[in-house]
Protein backbone atom coordinates (compact mmCIF):
# COMPACT_ATOMS: atom_id res chain seq x y z
CA UNK A 1 0.00 0.00 0.00
CA UNK A 2 1.38 3.39 -0.90
CA UNK A 3 1.56 6.26 1.54
CA UNK A 4 -1.11 8.24 -0.33
CA UNK A 5 -3.45 5.25 -0.43
CA UNK A 6 -3.02 4.78 3.31
CA UNK A 7 -3.57 8.49 4.07
CA UNK A 8 -6.84 8.38 2.12
CA UNK A 9 -7.86 5.24 4.03
CA UNK A 10 -7.03 6.80 7.40
CA UNK A 11 -8.90 10.00 6.57
CA UNK A 12 -11.98 8.02 5.54
CA UNK A 13 -11.81 6.16 8.88
CA UNK A 14 -11.61 9.43 10.85
CA UNK A 15 -14.51 10.91 8.91
CA UNK A 16 -16.62 7.82 9.57
CA UNK A 17 -15.83 7.96 13.30
CA UNK A 18 -16.84 11.61 13.51
CA UNK A 19 -19.99 11.11 11.43
CA UNK A 20 -21.10 8.06 13.44
CA UNK A 21 -20.45 9.87 16.72
CA UNK A 22 -22.25 13.07 15.72
CA UNK A 23 -25.22 11.04 14.49
CA UNK A 24 -25.77 9.82 18.05
CA UNK A 25 -26.61 13.26 19.46
CA UNK A 26 -29.68 15.42 19.03
CA UNK A 27 -29.54 19.03 17.83
CA UNK A 28 -29.38 20.46 21.34
CA UNK A 29 -26.42 18.24 22.21
CA UNK A 30 -24.79 19.00 18.84
CA UNK A 31 -24.64 22.70 19.73
CA UNK A 32 -23.98 22.35 23.48
CA UNK A 33 -20.50 22.91 24.88
CA UNK A 34 -19.77 20.22 27.48
CA UNK A 35 -18.24 22.76 29.87
CA UNK A 36 -17.29 26.44 29.96
CA UNK A 37 -14.43 27.29 27.60
CA UNK A 38 -14.93 24.08 25.60
CA UNK A 39 -16.22 23.66 22.07
CA UNK A 40 -19.39 21.92 20.98
CA UNK A 41 -19.49 19.30 18.26
CA UNK A 42 -20.91 22.01 15.99
CA UNK A 43 -17.95 24.31 16.64
CA UNK A 44 -15.39 21.55 16.11
CA UNK A 45 -17.02 20.56 12.83
CA UNK A 46 -17.23 24.19 11.71
CA UNK A 47 -13.55 24.71 12.50
CA UNK A 48 -12.41 21.52 10.76
CA UNK A 49 -14.47 22.40 7.68
CA UNK A 50 -12.93 25.88 7.58
CA UNK A 51 -9.46 24.46 8.01
CA UNK A 52 -10.00 21.88 5.27
CA UNK A 53 -11.36 24.41 2.81
CA UNK A 54 -8.37 26.64 3.43
CA UNK A 55 -5.71 23.95 3.37
CA UNK A 56 -6.91 21.86 0.43
CA UNK A 57 -8.17 24.51 -1.99
CA UNK A 58 -5.40 24.93 -4.58
CA UNK A 59 -3.21 22.85 -2.27
CA UNK A 60 -0.14 22.66 -4.51
CA UNK A 61 -0.28 26.23 -5.80
CA UNK A 62 -1.33 28.58 -2.98
CA UNK A 63 -0.64 29.06 0.70
CA UNK A 64 -2.70 26.77 2.92
CA UNK A 65 -3.99 29.72 4.93
CA UNK A 66 -6.29 31.48 2.49
CA UNK A 67 -6.75 35.26 2.84
CA UNK A 68 -10.55 34.88 2.96
CA UNK A 69 -10.52 32.41 5.86
CA UNK A 70 -12.09 33.85 8.98
CA UNK A 71 -10.64 31.38 11.50
CA UNK A 72 -11.91 33.19 14.59
CA UNK A 73 -15.49 32.99 13.30
CA UNK A 74 -15.14 29.20 13.13
CA UNK A 75 -15.39 29.22 16.92
CA UNK A 76 -18.65 31.17 17.02
CA UNK A 77 -22.10 29.84 16.19
CA UNK A 78 -23.80 32.42 14.02
CA UNK A 79 -27.55 32.58 13.31
CA UNK A 80 -27.19 30.88 9.92
CA UNK A 81 -25.23 27.98 11.44
CA UNK A 82 -27.91 25.31 11.59
CA UNK A 83 -26.97 21.69 11.95
CA UNK A 84 -27.82 21.17 8.28
CA UNK A 85 -25.64 24.09 7.13
CA UNK A 86 -22.70 22.96 9.25
CA UNK A 87 -23.08 19.34 8.14
CA UNK A 88 -23.22 20.39 4.49
CA UNK A 89 -20.07 22.50 4.96
CA UNK A 90 -18.38 19.57 6.76
CA UNK A 91 -19.29 17.17 3.93
CA UNK A 92 -18.10 19.58 1.22
CA UNK A 93 -14.82 20.09 3.07
CA UNK A 94 -14.25 16.34 3.39
CA UNK A 95 -15.06 15.87 -0.31
CA UNK A 96 -12.50 18.57 -1.21
CA UNK A 97 -9.91 17.01 1.10
CA UNK A 98 -10.36 13.53 -0.32
CA UNK A 99 -10.37 14.72 -3.94
CA UNK A 100 -7.13 16.59 -3.32
CA UNK A 101 -5.42 13.68 -1.57
CA UNK A 102 -6.61 11.22 -4.20
CA UNK A 103 -5.32 13.57 -6.92
CA UNK A 104 -1.78 13.59 -5.56
CA UNK A 105 0.93 11.43 -7.11
CA UNK A 106 3.91 9.95 -5.27
CA UNK A 107 6.17 12.46 -7.05
CA UNK A 108 4.21 15.28 -5.37
CA UNK A 109 5.31 14.24 -1.88
CA UNK A 110 8.65 16.04 -2.18
CA UNK A 111 7.15 19.24 -3.58
CA UNK A 112 7.09 22.27 -1.31
CA UNK A 113 3.87 23.96 -0.23
CA UNK A 114 3.37 26.72 2.30
CA UNK A 115 1.07 27.00 5.29
CA UNK A 116 0.98 30.50 6.78
CA UNK A 117 4.11 31.26 4.79
CA UNK A 118 6.04 28.35 6.30
CA UNK A 119 7.41 25.87 3.77
CA UNK A 120 6.54 22.19 4.12
CA UNK A 121 7.05 19.22 1.88
CA UNK A 122 3.70 17.85 0.72
CA UNK A 123 4.43 14.84 2.92
CA UNK A 124 4.83 17.10 5.98
CA UNK A 125 1.74 19.14 5.12
CA UNK A 126 -0.41 16.03 4.69
CA UNK A 127 0.85 14.55 7.96
CA UNK A 128 0.20 17.86 9.73
CA UNK A 129 -3.41 17.79 8.59
CA UNK A 130 -3.95 14.11 9.39
CA UNK A 131 -2.82 14.71 12.97
CA UNK A 132 -4.96 17.85 13.24
CA UNK A 133 -8.06 16.02 12.05
CA UNK A 134 -7.43 13.04 14.32
CA UNK A 135 -7.20 15.42 17.29
CA UNK A 136 -10.54 17.04 16.47
CA UNK A 137 -12.30 13.78 15.61
CA UNK A 138 -11.28 12.54 19.06
CA UNK A 139 -12.96 15.63 20.54
CA UNK A 140 -16.15 14.98 18.58
CA UNK A 141 -16.25 11.35 19.70
CA UNK A 142 -15.63 12.25 23.35
CA UNK A 143 -18.30 14.96 23.41
CA UNK A 144 -20.83 12.75 21.59
CA UNK A 145 -20.15 9.84 23.93
CA UNK A 146 -20.68 12.04 26.97
CA UNK A 147 -23.92 13.43 25.52
CA UNK A 148 -25.31 10.08 24.39
CA UNK A 149 -24.75 8.41 27.77
CA UNK A 150 -26.41 5.01 27.94
CA UNK A 151 -27.64 5.36 24.34
CA UNK A 152 -24.04 5.34 23.05
CA UNK A 153 -23.36 2.84 20.27
CA UNK A 154 -19.70 1.87 20.31
CA UNK A 155 -17.60 2.87 17.32
CA UNK A 156 -15.01 0.18 17.98
CA UNK A 157 -14.88 -2.97 20.10
CA UNK A 158 -17.32 -2.49 23.00
CA UNK A 159 -16.00 -3.14 26.51
CA UNK A 160 -16.11 -6.82 27.33
CA UNK A 161 -16.45 -7.86 23.68
CA UNK A 162 -12.78 -8.32 22.75
CA UNK A 163 -13.11 -12.10 22.42
CA UNK A 164 -15.94 -11.63 19.93
CA UNK A 165 -13.77 -9.48 17.69
CA UNK A 166 -13.27 -11.30 14.42
CA UNK A 167 -10.08 -10.19 12.67
CA UNK A 168 -10.70 -12.52 9.74
CA UNK A 169 -13.88 -10.78 8.58
CA UNK A 170 -13.73 -7.74 6.34
CA UNK A 171 -16.38 -5.09 6.78
CA UNK A 172 -18.37 -6.39 9.75
CA UNK A 173 -15.92 -6.56 12.61
CA UNK A 174 -18.01 -8.34 15.27
CA UNK A 175 -19.70 -11.68 15.46
CA UNK A 176 -23.34 -11.57 16.49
Amino acid sequence: MTYLTDIALQLRKYRKLADRAAAQVDDTQFFAAPAPHMNSIAIVMKHVAGNMRSRWTDFLTSDGEKPDRRRDSEFVIEPEDTRRVLTDRWNAAWDLTMATIEGLAPADLDRIVTVRGEPHSVLEAVNRQLVHYAYHVGQIVLIARACAGDRWEWLSIPPGKSKEFDVSKEGERYRS
